[in-house]
């Protein structure tokens, strides 16, 4: 029974057992205890069975017949499985296209068939090399690698599938980082700042691929879903409403700056509260089709404005944080 009958929102979370799936069914359960929540995953890559009290399922997007069954009564899914960063879908590109695309066809599919919300962050990687600033969802699209391109293609998917039939918020989103406990878990993942930390707080050197003036923006996971939550919120809104159709927005911060300039913020707040100072090595790049740009400044105004979300936390903030919090 969806909503409409029972009073009570249902929303699944695919990907769920993820780094930021598990951070989004954290706070929407603290958000609205009320609602039903469904947590699915294949478990690909999380590992946790079960968050605030919601037990995990087991569920390959891939499979249509059982992501239907899955999904029976939700008003909203917050698709968030994916074989997720450049270097995974390189690796796999069979993988990546099955998950990223043909299951989130099979999402969006039953979205239509049903006339559920859809909430999907499609990756800043879409853009490629950006042209103009500060980048919006409107900038033309060029991916530079397979992982992007596999965004690229659900973007444009679930805008065919959601016209007259759905409300979808699709969600362009910078390079994420920080940490995060659940149930007593930490769960981080290797992106460029949480692997900077990990290898400074061991010891390790900080290798920067050339030429490390490449710029990157920056937007904390928490930051990410606490605007899923924002999202979910709205488009119950627009479910009541009927609308239907796609509103994109930029979820991202003001902070971009170059990888080099990253990895020595962390090298200096490592050594200011160690004393032993990290090397930090500039290595040969070996992604053929990476944007190297200098500047990556996003606008979030739509975000700010439909979600009455903005970006709290800093780069700098976050790794004093959690400096100190391993040497507690």
């Amino acid at each position: 029974m969806t909503t409409s009958e029972t009073g009570t929102p249902t929303i699944a979370i695919t990907g769920a057992a993820g780094y930021i799936g598990s951070r989004v069914i954290a706070d929407l359960r603290a958000a609205h205890p009320d609602w039903e929540i469904r947590g699915f995953d294949n478990f690909y890559v999380g590992g946790l069975r079960a968050v605030a009290g919601i037990e995990i399922t087991h569920l390959d997007v891939r499979s249509r017949s059982r992501l239907e069954d899955a999904l029976s009564g939700v008003d909203i899914v917050m698709h968030l499985a994916a074989i997720s960063g450049v270097d995974d879908c390189a690796s796999n590109p069979d993988l990546a296209y099955e998950v990223n695309v043909q299951g989130t066809e099979n999402v969006a599919w039953w979205c239509r068939k049903e006339g559920a919300g859809l909430i999907f962050p499609f990756s800043v990687g879409v853009i490629g090399d950006p042209f103009e600033y500060p980048v919006t969802v409107s900038h033309p699209r060029n991916p530079l690698n397979w992982y992007a391109r596999t965004k690229l293609l659900n973007e444009r998917a679930i805008e065919t599938f959601a016209e007259g039939a759905f409300p979808a918020h699709l969600f362009m989103k910078g390079n994420l980082y920080g940490h995060h406990e659940v149930s007593g878990k930490e769960i981080s993942k290797g992106t460029v700042i949480n692997f900077f930390l990990d290898r400074a707080l061991a010891g390790e050197t900080l290798t920067v691929y050339e030429p490390g003036t490449q710029s990157r923006n920056y937007i904390h996971v928490k930051g990410v879903a606490e605007a899923y939550v924002r999202s979910a919120e709205k488009l119950l809104e627009d479910l009541d409403e009927e609308r239907t159709g796609v509103e994109k927005y930029e979820i991202a911060s003001d902070e971009d700056p170059s990888v080099m300039a990253v990895a020595e913020l962390v090298r200096d707040i490592v050594a200011e509260n160690r004393g032993a100072e990290p090397d930090v090595e500039l290595v040969e790049n070996p992604r053929a089709a990476e944007t190297l740009v200098d500047d990556f400044g996003i606008d979030t105004a739509p975000a700010r404005r439909d979600l009455d979300w903005e970006a709290t936390r800093s780069i700098e903030g976050t790794i004093r944080e959690l400096v100190r919090d391993a040497m507690e």
